[in-house]
């Protein structure tokens, strides 16, 4: 499997991305600045952490205009694998891929430290490899996380089952601990919290590794079937 690591003036969890899939799970991964124009090449695009555009006016409002973001929506329409973790879910709200908004974090402070995840929904290309149900442990870094949407949306997610991840308990104010959500089709996830940041114990912690084993093993499901 051949994964893109979308890189936005700004990024800065790039690296990490790219070691999760090339280093601990041996695929494929190329980075691609954002105003490639072409992404057809790619099984999976990975839009990573970090500042894009310094944040300037809100996080990810820039990002979306991209040159990239229209191959990202190619990507997405064509059913392929597009997961956004912290500023890359902030960028995927901004650009109309997942609804909601990404708000300041109750207490108006950046938090970074690890928090305890409840895996809503483990039937989905991202969380086969988990438990549902299960509570693992994952780090956050963000000042603005604080997920916010309105009832209709809110209820709409509910029962479509769009709701992938919640936090343990409410640091940042989020709507009801959203911590992760995707979209209908289900092959779009924006998530708060740094998967790429525990795929190892040597950096303090694995359960992040299963997230990305989840994308690979569906995809080579897929690919196999209909082979």
């Amino acid at each position: 499997m051949k994964f893109a690591v979308i890189v936005f003036p700004g990024s800065n969890c790039d690296l990490d991305m790219y070691h999760a899939v090339k280093d601990e799970l041996g695929e494929e991964a190329e980075y691609v600045w954002h105003d490639s124009k072409d992404l057809s090449s790619y099984d999976g695009i990975l839009l990573p952490g970090g500042f894009s555009y310094g944040d300037y006016l809100r996080c990810g409002a820039i990002a979306q205009f991209s040159g990239v973001m229209d191959e990202v929506r190619k990507a997405a329409e064509a059913g392929k694998p597009v997961l956004g973790i912290c500023n890359g879910f902030q960028i995927l709200t901004e650009a109309g891929l997942l609804p909601g908004v990404l708000l300041r974090n109750k207490n108006l402070k950046f938090m970074c430290r690890t928090v305890g995840l409840k895996v809503e929904n483990n039937n989905t290309l991202f969380t086969n490899e988990y438990e549902q149900g299960e509570e693992i442990q994952i780090p956050i870094a963000h000042g603005e996380g604080n997920y916010y949407c309105d009832d209709a949306t809110y209820n709409h997610l509910k029962e479509n089952n769009q709701i992938v991840f919640t936090y343990a308990d409410d640091f940042n104010g989020s709507r009801n601990n959203i911590a992760g959500i995707i979209n209908e089709r289900g092959n779009v996830l924006g998530m708060m919290p740094h998967p790429e940041r525990a795929v190892s114990e040597l950096i303090g912690g694995k359960d992040g590794l299963a997230l990305f084993r989840s994308i690979v093993k569906q995809w080579r499901e897929s690919h196999v079937s209909h082979a």
